[in-house]
């Protein structure tokens, strides 16, 4: 049975507030530990007035804290932002609080604009070509397994506990498939958002891969956008919203919040807006759930990935919930 999962960005709604969303967040997440889905993960966004998500680990104890069942994790944290040791800390905190439903995603993008890159890092010096290592680092901290050779070789991450979040390395490239792989770690490929081929970046990743202590195999899931609804028409009037989202996310200049469907449905679109939306239609699957179901399975024929991560940003969140419940009752899941 194919896992399912989902990714939360915590889009502000048109004519809502960062509460409100951060609120829906967590009735939905309630509602996906019930449904059965596998995993929540929650987002890092700097300085966005249209995204409420800005420090995952601690949405992430909120969460945990308000579910039963369900892996919490982060979609992901921005590593060269910080210390390896410090994210140690945290996410071995949140094991602790939680043992066996944490997992610390990773990512290496700015999750902003350059000024929030800069006042992140303010102080330090910092590149992504540091990544791998700081990978290393951590998991070399979560799992007490530091080389002897490395320069805090005696340094413990506290608390010190007997089990260890899973650790999953993100990202929407080749590059950041070669980079899971060498460091056997599992990884989750953003076909919703990249513009590398997700078929290809999954098969670079299980072609490369080296067993570790994380993981004996491979182990990937793709995020993959789905808008579900009882019909087909009334999923494709949902995804109005994301399709001028994205539109807005493309030009560089995100909208400041969510939009709704009517705003969606009421803007001003040129032939170049319209071309651009059309483009990305191949990204998302948009449907009823028996529609949904059969492009799902298509899809990861091709993928052959582990889990499927759902993205839904659907501004009216009874909607939005119904979404997920269609799409958990086509997949028998098991709450």
């Amino acid at each position: 049975m194919l896992k399912l999962g989902i990714l939360d960005q915590s889009q502000i709604g048109e004519g809502r507030t960062a509460a409100n969303a951060l609120a829906e967040t967590t009735e939905l997440a309630q509602e996906a530990d019930k449904l059965g889905y596998t995993r929540y993960w929650v987002s890092e966004h700097h300085a966005s007035q249209a995204l409420a998500h800005s420090s995952p680990e601690v949405l992430i104890a909120h969460l945990a804290a308000k579910t039963n069942r369900i892996r919490l994790g982060s979609g992901g944290i921005m590593l060269p932002h910080y210390s390896a040791y410090k994210v140690a800390e945290n996410f071995r905190l949140l094991e602790a609080l939680h043992p066996g439903r944490i997992d610390v995603g990773l990512g290496r993008a700015p999750g902003g604009m350059p000024i929030s890159t800069r006042a992140l890092q303010e102080g330090k010096y910092t590149s992504v070509d540091q990544y791998p290592q700081q990978v290393a680092d951590l998991t070399g901290y979560l799992y007490d397994s530091l080389p002897a050779s490395h320069r805090f070789a005696a340094l413990h991450a506290s608390p010190i506990i007997q089990t260890a979040p899973e650790i999953w390395l993100l990202g929407s490239s080749y590059d950041s498939a070669r980079i899971a792989a060498d460091q056997g770690a599992s990884f989750g490929f953003a076909q919703f958002f990249g513009n590398a081929d997700c078929e290809q970046a999954l098969r670079i990743y299980r072609e490369h891969f080296k067993p570790s202590i994380l993981n004996e195999q491979a182990h990937s899931l793709a995020a993959v956008m789905v808008i579900c609804a009882d019909t087909e028409e009334e999923a494709k009037r949902l995804a109005t919203s994301t399709d001028l989202f994205f539109l807005s996310l493309g030009r560089g200049a995100l909208l400041p919040s969510f939009p709704s469907v009517e705003t969606a449905m009421n803007y001003p679109y040129t032939p170049g807006d319209l071309a651009m939306i059309q483009d990305r239609q191949h990204k998302r699957i948009v449907g009823t759930p028996e529609q949904v179901k059969a492009e799902m399975l298509k899809l990861n024929e091709a993928y052959q990935a582990n889990e499927i991560m759902v993205v839904s940003p659907i501004h009216d969140v009874a909607a939005r919930i119904h979404s997920y419940r269609l799409l958990a009752e086509v997949f028998d899941l098991q709450g």
